[in-house]
């Protein structure tokens, strides 16, 4: 049985374009058209769609109010079609946070000439989604807000928890030498005075995981973070600038010649690739390669990490399609260095930590809520 698609666009050309494109595909039916964001509440009743191709520009309801109202009522999966403008780029991240799944930029050139490589990337996202890539997004119920918000307030009171213990210990006298310095939710090697650099990789649903630990960690954080997320090039500098304004680290899209600083958090550039300069000290930005599926590759920036800086690196495979990050941690992991990955449940899509995990590489699978805490508690 096909996967039922809603398109939502205010476009008469991109309404019939995506329904000829996604319509060749036999696992994928377009049950409906929207025309506006309100028309999109209304349809997504309606017809009960699997997933939903949204738009975000358009009359009477822009597309990150259509995808608030989806999410409050019925949960599903929403894929934001979005211009490669930067303006597109910062709606679009609102859309995430909004509860959109993940997005596929959008260019008139690409839907015009038939694009196959489109044609590739929107088939394979929409039955990914619909076919229940993340189990949670495919839940009927009107549970799913209430959980998120759950998971998001508990994490946050961890956090805050953490942060008081933490500076209750740094005020106090300590009562003997062999006092711990902080609690560990699990038996592990302490990673503090061994790890110099903090490296996370992440893909779809990467924009929301990582801003859930990079606005949590405090001004004084004592590594320097660098940060692959697969994305295009004005996505990666709206979405530093973004996080910029949200957290109390200073984060930034890397160029070349960023030192690399305790407190700083550097996002490779899209369509560049990230790479750390001997000592550890810098990093350089290089073109992407053809031969290279991703720019950027989290491969390439680990690889660099673990040439470099040998082991002295904690590295973080977050929520992501595909396997990128897996190879870069089997060189890390060589030369000794930490590898946390996350887990299944709180994967948007468990592509990449699970190849991570699966590989035997991962000293922890964590839940995304524990993440930050952790990062804390070490170091």
């Amino acid at each position: 049985m096909a996967y039922k698609v809603l398109i939502v666009d205010d476009s008469s050309f991109f309404q019939h374009r995506l329904k000829e494109i996604i319509g060749e595909h036999p696992d994928l039916e377009v049950v409906g058209i929207a025309s506006n964001g309100r028309e999109a509440i209304d349809k997504a009743k309606q017809l009960e769609p699997d997933i939903i191709s949204m738009d975000y520009e358009m009359p009477y309801l822009d597309g990150v109010s259509a995808v608030r109202a989806i999410m409050a009522e019925r949960p599903v999966p929403i894929v934001m079609f979005s211009s490669m403008t930067y303006e597109g780029a910062t709606i679009t991240l609102e859309a995430l946070d909004a509860g959109a799944v993940d997005f596929i930029p959008k260019n008139f050139a690409e839907v015009s000439r038939n694009s196959a490589i489109l044609k590739k990337k929107l088939h394979e996202k929409l039955i990914g989604f619909a076919s229940n890539a993340n189990p949670a997004a495919r839940r009927n119920t009107s549970d799913l807000a209430a959980e998120a918000n759950e998971r998001s307030q508990r994490a946050k009171e961890r956090t805050a928890a953490l942060r008081a213990r933490m500076s209750a210990r740094s005020d106090a006298a300590p009562s003997s030498p062999s006092a711990p310095v902080a609690p560990s939710p699990r038996p592990s090697v302490r990673l503090k005075g061994r790890v110099k650099i903090v490296a996370i990789g992440a893909s779809t649903g990467g924009p929301v995981a990582l801003s859930d630990i990079i606005t949590n960690l405090p001004a004084n954080f004592p590594l320097p973070l660098v940060v692959v997320q697969h994305m295009p090039e004005n996505f990666t500098r709206a979405f530093a600038e973004r996080l910029n304004r949200l957290a109390q680290v200073n984060v930034k899209e890397a160029e070349s010649g960023d030192a690399l600083l305790p407190g700083h958090v550097l996002i490779a550039p899209g369509g560049k690739q990230m790479i750390v300069d001997r000592g550890g000290r810098s990093v350089k930005i290089i073109d992407g390669d053809d031969r290279v599926n991703y720019k950027p590759c989290v491969d390439i920036t680990f690889a660099s990490i673990a040439s470099n800086m040998g082991g002295d690196a904690l590295a973080i495979v977050l929520t992501g399609m595909g396997a990128d990050g897996c190879e870069g941690a089997k060189l890390l992991k060589s030369k000794g260095a930490a590898i946390w990955s996350q887990d299944q449940e709180t994967s948007v899509v468990y592509g990449m930590p699970a190849a991570v995990a699966r590989a035997g590489l991962s000293d922890e699978v964590l839940p995304l809520d524990e993440v930050c805490p952790r990062l804390l508690s070490e170091f």
